[in-house]
């Protein structure tokens, strides 16, 4: 089964601008996604950009209504996503804390509905 590894940021740069601090993160990740392959379990991952870079768009009435930012107003957002493959929810909630770990932030996850 699939499932939806969201990471949760709570501000735009959680490192405070500390280069050796994103520059372990990103080793972290690094690894973490490496062992996501080697384990069978890596469909997708990807980093998102800032809250600020985001764009509404509603087209369900007659014209469409295109906003800037996110659509939900939060102090957290989105940060990046891993889609992973696991045998069920205890063994994505084991990879889920290790992601957490890796990046250094909040993660939730998402079962990926499949027909």
């Amino acid at each position: 089964m699939q499932y939806l590894i969201s990471v949760v940021d709570d501000e735009p740069d959680p490192t405070g601008g500390d280069d050796s601090v994103r520059a372990a993160e990103a080793t972290a990740i690094d690894a973490f996604n490496e062992r996501l392959h080697a384990e069978g379990h890596w469909v997708f991952a990807g980093a998102l950009g800032g809250p600020r870079t985001a764009v509404a768009v509603d087209n369900r009435g007659d014209s469409p209504i295109v906003q800037d930012g996110p659509y939900l107003e939060s102090k957290e957002f989105l940060g990046g996503f891993w889609i992973i493959e696991a045998a069920g929810p205890e063994a994505a909630m084991r990879i889920a804390r290790d992601g957490s770990k890796a990046c250094n932030r909040k993660v939730e996850i998402w079962p990926v509905l499949q027909e």
